[in-house]
């Protein structure tokens, strides 16, 4: 028994206009096109193809993964592959959502007044690293997150190979440029640093006067922290004066965790005029 695409398309739940771009892109063709006429005709066997289109669109998965589906040679255990995979997305969309709700929630505390940033102004005492560093295109963590994996994994080599320990804390550093951002990653030089191949012996200058933060738990919510420090230090009267700094006081191996403690580091000038 044939349809026509009106029919077709309402015993599928789509529109027409849907059953023909179905068509145009090749994933659902008619079975028959009546010469004189033009119209589409549907075979009743090509419903389970529609019906499934219309879920796996329901669902979210796009048209290019439902054509492969349709091609597969094996289709029960294509559409369990597929199945799997939309259910990992939407996993790791609800666990990013759920992050954004926190942040939300964190920072209407904040607004509220019912949470407060303890920022501490101290100086900083010169100290001498083992440091390697790249260049991330910009701030942020979508930038600068692909850059520090595989930096810290060369600066660990270089040392170890050089027989260097690897004393803690790590300490990261940031110098922005025109069009990219210098990621420095490092470790604490022994008194007598030791010149060795892959690595610079660097010595970070002593601050006069910084803004700290602590940061408890893992890096994905780094960046609101350092907002949190930014907008304390400009309320009370200062600038950011110099590169900022990331010192991981707390942090087992290499994989961010909720243990993690990260003390946040901003050079900042008083701006003159205010008290």
């Amino acid at each position: 028994m044939n349809y026509s695409i009106g029919e077709f398309a309402a015993l599928g739940r789509v529109s027409v206009r849907m059953l023909r771009h179905y068509d145009a892109i090749g994933l659902l063709v008619p079975a028959s096109i009546v010469a004189r006429s033009g119209y589409r005709r549907y075979a009743i066997e090509q419903l389970p193809l529609l019906l499934r289109i219309v879920e796996l669109r329901d669902l979210g998965v796009g048209l290019g993964r439902i054509a492969d589906l349709a091609r597969a040679d094996e289709p029960d255990e294509a559409l369990r592959e597929v199945l799997r995979e939309r259910r990992a997305e939407l996993e790791a969309s609800v666990a990013e959502d759920r992050a954004r709700l926190e942040r939300i929630e964190r920072r209407l505390r904040r607004l509220n007044g019912e949470i407060m940033p303890r920022i501490a102004y101290r100086s900083i005492e010169p100290v001498t690293v083992y440091a390697v560093h790249g260049r991330a295109p910009g701030g942020g963590p979508e930038n600068v997150g692909p850059v520090i994996g595989p930096l810290i994994d060369r600066l660990d080599d270089a040392l170890l190979a050089a027989g260097r320990p690897l004393i803690e804390p790590g300490i990261f550093w940031y110098e922005p440029g025109d069009d990219h951002l210098t990621v420095y990653t490092s470790y604490i030089a022994e008194p007598e640093p030791a010149v060795g191949e892959g690595y610079e012996i660097v010595e970070l200058p002593g601050v006069a006067e910084a803004a700290t933060l602590i940061h408890l738990g893992d890096t994905t919510s780094i960046g609101e922290s350092w907002a949190s420090l930014m907008e304390q230090v400009l309320a009370d009267g200062y600038r950011i004066d110099g590169p900022t700094r990331e010192v991981y006081l707390v942090a087992d191996g290499h994989e961010p965790g909720p243990d993690w403690v990260t003390e946040l580091q901003a050079p900042v000038t008083r701006v003159t005029g205010r008290v």
